[in-house]
C-alpha cells in the first residue's frame, strides 16, 4: 500500500518528529511503500496566489497533487495552534487541495474527487481533552478537519488520534502514545 505523510512541526526534537519516525518504521517494517513530505523542510509556501484562485497552478502544487493521487492512505501528523490547523498545513489544504482535483460542483451540488482515499489525522496539543471539550472545541476541531476539509473531498478518515497535554507529559506517557501508533501502523 503506499503511504503519503504530511507532516508539519519545525522541530526535530519535537514529540511530533517521534510521532512520524514511529508511523515511518512501522509503515515500512510492514511492506508499505511511504513518502513524507516534511513542509517546513521542503519550505512550503502556503499562501495563495491570486492566479491560483483563478485556478492556475505551479509546478510545486502539481507534484504535491502527484503525490496524492499515488497514495492510498494520507497522514496528516501536526500539532493544534490557536485551535486548529498551523498555517502552513492550511496553505498546504488551500494550495493543494484545488478544484477539479480534490472537489467540484456538478448542479450546484458539491462532489468529493478524493473518493477511494483514507486519511488519518495525529495530532498533539497542549491542553487536556477535558479543557477542549468544556468549551466545545473538541468537536469544532472534527467538524473544521475531518468533515470539513477531508470528507468533504470524498476521503475516508480511517483515525483521528489527539495526544493530550503534550508539553507536560512525561516520559512513560510519550512512550505509550507511541506504542499506540506503533500498533495503528501495524494494522495499516
Amino acid at each position: 500500500m503506499n503511504h503519503l505523510i504530511v507532516y508539519a512541526h519545525p522541530r526535530k526534537e519535537s514529540f511530533n518528529h517521534a510521532i512520524l519516525e514511529t508511523a515511518v518504521r512501522g509503515l515500512r517494517q510492514k511492506g508499505h511503500e511511504v513518502v513524507v513530505r516534511d513542509l517546513y523542510a521542503i519550505e512550503f509556501q502556503p499562501v495563495i496566489s491570486s492566479s491560483e484562485i483563478l485556478g492556475g497552478i505551479g509546478e510545486d502544487i502539481e507534484q504535491e497533487q502527484e503525490y496524492l493521487k499515488w497514495a492510498d492512505v494520507i497522514t496528516f501528523i501536526y500539532p493544534i495552534w490557536w485551535t486548529g490547523l498551523p498555517a502552513i498545513v492550511k496553505g498546504y489544504i488551500e494550495r493543494v487541495f484545488t478544484y477539479g482535483f480534490a472537489y467540484r460542483y456538478v448542479n450546484g451540488e458539491q462532489m468529493g474527487l478524493m473518493k477511494g482515499k483514507k486519511a488519518v489525522i495525529i495530532n498533539t496539543q497542549g491542553k487536556s481533552h477535558a479543557q477542549y471539550a468544556e468549551m466545545g472545541m473538541d468537536k469544532a476541531l472534527l467538524l473544521t478537519s475531518d468533515t470539513g476539509i477531508f470528507e468533504y473531498c470524498g476521503m475516508e478518515v480511517l483515525h483521528h488520534e489527539v495526544f493530550e497535554s503534550v508539553p507536560s507529559s512525561d516520559e512513560a506517557t510519550r512512550l505509550a502514545w507511541l506504542k499506540q501508533i506503533e500498533e495503528m501502523t501495524s494494522k495499516a
